[in-house]
């Protein structure tokens, strides 16, 4: 590394220039494949894992609540550590922070396999989660810096995308069989070898450019403390009421916020700059990923819980009437980017958002009676709109920004989206605490709703073309 280099506050890892340029096309499709690959890992956890709660509540115990941190603790880490592994993937280079993720994300999966406990369980999913979330931004930064032309690009986040997409459709499935056939420590031996394989393929990517950055650890710690507050008033809450110790934690959510929002306005370097919420091509994408997360995974976990708890279905059963869904799901994240240059991205977002709301209104109507083609049919808008949406929200989001700044904008919406699903299953699952069938009804409508507000607001604020 050359003094002048260290000077621009722009190192390389080796041959790759400190602008990005793009290396071999060998070396590009490798960044490519592996940032899909892992991708699609992280998400097929995920999903994988939500069919399997019931079967890990039968093996090791524990109530409702616990089974939701099982999910939570994930999501939780994976949204509150995201902002500082965008800063930490421009800081070290993106294909490094993404094989540190890579191989703790493997290493958490084995220790998730062999949890006898559900404590142990849940502190294995923390660490996985923590590791998911150097993994997304990280993944996003090497797809913007191996394509820097935006054709390409837009063409490499739809396969992004894509992965994510098949991984959720394979992953109830994959989940419901291991978890029948052998059990539910199967879902996370998966991780593995997928983990093992992404490795081998991102040494072949070119070395990513670093960026000297400050870690903002006031900023961190108030993120942690307020999304882990929140999370908990939202879940135990729902279980034990308004308690003093629920009261207690939703006052540290309030305040660790405001404190989050103060330190930010004031630091030099802050690991999410606020003046980027001026634009409109990070604002909407943000509060708009934020509800189609809320929406799609909120559905499939209380959704999961119906098909096993209420209907009598096996895992595998239950993970098979997510199939249909899943087919056009992956479709539809390919299609969207070409529907985004036909009619810009404003159409499509709104009508993503649309159709998942209609998706998740319409499933509320269903029960115990409803028969399982109807209900697998009804599951389908859910997974369109946001197949639709999401990869639009996510290429309007790298645009809006300089290619620097590119992993903290990953991380910035993807914060937004995993923040989404922590919470609507925190809220969901509170809702069904009580009488399954009411609570699921008014969590559906409630994302919905949700769904609907964030439709006119990108109608209202996003520019005709």
């Amino acid at each position: 590394m050359s003094v002048t280099q260290s000077r621009k506050g722009a190192e390389t890892e080796g041959s790759t220039s400190i602008r990005g340029e793009p290396g071999p096309a060998g070396s590009a499709t490798a960044a490519l494949v592996a940032a899909v690959l892992g991708f699609f890992v992280i998400t097929l956890d995920v999903s994988g894992v939500n069919v399997a709660l019931p079967a890990v509540g039968h093996d090791l115990g524990g109530s409702l609540s616990g089974l939701q941190w099982v999910a939570d603790s994930y999501t939780l880490m994976f949204a509150a550590l995201m902002l500082s592994a965008g800063a930490f993937s421009d800081a070290v280079g993106a294909r490094r922070a993404y094989g540190w993720g890579i191989a703790v994300f493997t290493v958490a999966s084995l220790a998730c396999a062999v949890a006898p406990t559900l404590g142990a369980l849940t502190a294995a999913r923390v660490v996985q989660g923590s590791a998911a979330a150097a993994m997304v931004p990280a993944s996003l930064a090497l797809i913007r810096q191996a394509f820097p032309d935006p054709d390409a690009r837009a063409r490499g986040i739809a396969l992004w995308t894509v992965g994510g997409a098949v991984a959720i459709a394979a992953g109830p499935v994959l989940g419901g069989l291991l978890t029948t056939e052998w059990s539910w420590r199967a879902v996370f031996w998966l991780n593995v070898p997928a983990g093992l394989a992404a490795l081998l393929i991102l040494m072949r990517a070119a070395r990513s450019p670093r960026h000297r950055v400050e870690f903002d650890l006031p900023g961190q710690l108030t993120a942690v403390v307020a999304l882990a507050a929140l999370t908990f008033a939202v879940i135990e809450g729902g279980h034990d009421g308004f308690t003093r110790t629920v009261l207690a934690a939703a006052g540290v959510a309030v305040v660790a916020g405001a404190g989050f929002v103060a330190v930010e306005a004031r630091r030099r370097a802050p690991m999410l700059p606020l003046e980027l919420f001026r634009q409109r091509g990070v604002s909407v994408p943000v509060v708009a990923g934020f509800a189609c997360n809320a929406g799609f995974y909120g559905g499939v976990f209380v959704l999961s819980l119906f098909f096993q708890e209420q209907r009598g279905q096996s895992a595998f059963s239950a993970g098979l009437m997510f199939v249909p869904m899943a087919v056009v799901t992956a479709f539809f994240n390919y299609f969207s980017p070409r529907a985004v240059s036909h009619h810009g991205p404003r159409k499509v977002v709104v009508t993503g958002l649309l159709i998942t709301a209609v998706g998740s209104g319409g499933l509320a109507a269903v029960d115990t009676g409803t028969p399982p083609w109807v209900t697998a049919l009804l599951m389908i808008p859910l997974g369109i709109g946001g197949a639709l949406a999401m990869p639009a929200l996510t290429s309007l989001m790298l645009d809006s920004v300089a290619a620097e700044r590119a992993g903290t904008a990953a991380a910035l919406l993807n914060t937004s989206r995993q923040t989404g699903g922590a919470l609507s299953i925190a809220v969901f699952g509170a809702l069904l605490a009580g009488d399954f069938a009411p609570g699921m009804r008014e969590s559906l409508l409630l994302g919905a709703g949700l769904l609907v507000a964030n439709a006119l607001g990108a109608a209202a604020l996003l520019p005709r073309r």
